[in-house]
Parts: C-alpha cells; structure tokens; sequence
C-alpha cells in the first residue's frame, strides 16, 4: 500500500482511479485515507497533487484521531430508560450478572441481566434483539389466549394463527379463516390487542365491515369502540424504531 511521509508521520492510502471523476480528491475516515486519481494520472501527477494536500491530510487525519479517542459509546438500554409496554413507557433495569445468556423479566418494569461477556459496544444491539424477541412471545401468548377465550364462549375457532411482521395493518382475516395479528400491538394496551384479535374473529361469521359486522362485534366486545378509538389516534406511534440501534455517524473529511 503506498504511502504519504510528513515529517516522522508515515500515513497510507489507497490509490483509486476513475474515468468518471471530474476532479482529483483525497477522502479521510476512520478506516483509512483514500485518494481519488484520474483515469489519465501517472504518478507524478499524482504525487504532486498529493504534496499539495500534505498539510491538510495530516491535520485531517489527527482531527479524526483525537474525535474517535474522546467518543464514547453510551448504551441506550440502560437503567433508567423506557421502554414502550401495553400503552406505557416501562422503566428498565440492566443488571450484569455471571449468567450465560441475557434474561429478560418483566415486573413493573423490565429487568435486563447481561452476561460479563456483553461488552459495552454490542450491549444495545444484543439488548435489542433479545427485547424483540421477549416481546413477541408475549403477544403470542396473549393472543393465543384471547383467541382461546373466544372460541370457548362464541365457538370462534381460525385455522391457524400467526402472530408476526405485517407490512400493512394490524390484523388480517384470510378466506380460509386464518388469523394474521401485528406483533406490535404488545406496545398498545392490551384492551386495544382483544380489539383487534376479536375483530378479526368476527370476519370468521361476517366477512364485510357493513353496519351488521359492528353489531356483531359489539355482541362479542361491548366496549370495542374505546379500543377502536385508542388505536385510531395513537396507532403511528406503534413501532420498533426504540429496537433500531443506529451507530453514530461516520467521521469523514473531503479535501477542498
């Protein structure tokens, strides 16, 4: 790999050329020092260009240098935070531990144990697939025993329920009677889960959403429309953007 010398600095780089490129750039990053050549360059061209640029590579690159150094990585997912539960923000509890998994509880407020093995670099993406996990057994669970209840007393029995990602909408009802729910509503309140559970197992007998389908609803969850009404005004709130750990923003410098 070739090589810019300034003073005892001896910084590498990486010589890429282009047809396509208007101009000539040097670009800097954490991961190394890239120059942009010409197509038409040889190398004294270019190592005039880089001897033109010399002073502003090293001072670009120790400005990078001393931001890493000072950045640190804070865990979202630590004691204090919220966490978004059934309609609420539950507190949460990260206890290290000398266990060999994370664990996961729930008791008002989620308790997280990380192993001494979770660095703190990895905590928050391991914390996070391990949350999303634990939130979608819940919400299977509390379906499975909604849908259990209601066939029991109504005689309201799906083919098959899936309890998962959907790309639109919070419940669906197939022809076959299967039962299709949004795992993100364990972020609503449960009210508004029986909801949707409920409402779907009436297209089981009605397959239209005409004035007798509400009725027939309302026969099966009197109280539905408090439910409707919640999920209506606050349903672009249901999301798992809180599991999506973004890493901080990559350093870069562009010579002029």
């Amino acid at each position: 790999m070739p090589s810019l010398r300034i003073g005892q600095t001896n910084i590498p780089y990486t010589l890429r050329r282009t047809a396509t490129a208007s101009e000539r750039r040097i670009t800097v990053t954490p991961a190394g020092v890239e120059v942009l050549a010409l197509s038409t360059d040889d190398d004294e061209v270019i190592d005039r260009f880089l001897n033109r640029k010399r002073e502003w590579v090293y001072q670009a690159v120790r400005e990078l240098d001393e931001l890493a150094s000072e950045r640190t990585v804070v865990p979202r997912f630590i004691t204090g935070s919220k966490i978004p539960y059934r309609g609420r923000m539950a507190s949460l509890t990260v206890l290290r531990t000398d266990a060999s998994r994370i664990e996961i509880g729930y008791q008002n407020g989620f308790s997280i144990r990380l192993p001494a093995w979770v660095s703190e670099t990895n905590a928050d993406a391991l914390v996070a697939n391990e949350l999303k996990l634990w939130l979608k057994r819940r919400v299977r669970r509390d379906v499975h025993e909604i849908v259990a209840t209601y066939r029991k007393k109504f005689e309201l029995t799906p083919c098959s329920i899936r309890v998962g990602d959907m790309s639109a909408g919070w419940g669906s009802c197939s022809s076959r009677g299967g039962l299709s729910i949004n795992w993100l509503l364990v972020l609503a309140p449960k009210a508004v889960l029986r909801y949707v559970v409920v409402h779907e197992l009436a297209h089981l007998k009605l397959r239209s959403h005409g004035l007798e389908f509400w009725r027939y609803l309302a026969s099966l969850l009197s109280d539905y429309e408090r439910a409707k009404g919640w999920l209506d005004r606050h349903q672009h709130k249901l999301d798992d953007g809180f599991l999506q750990v973004r890493s901080a923003p990559a350093l870069l410098r562009a010579a002029p």
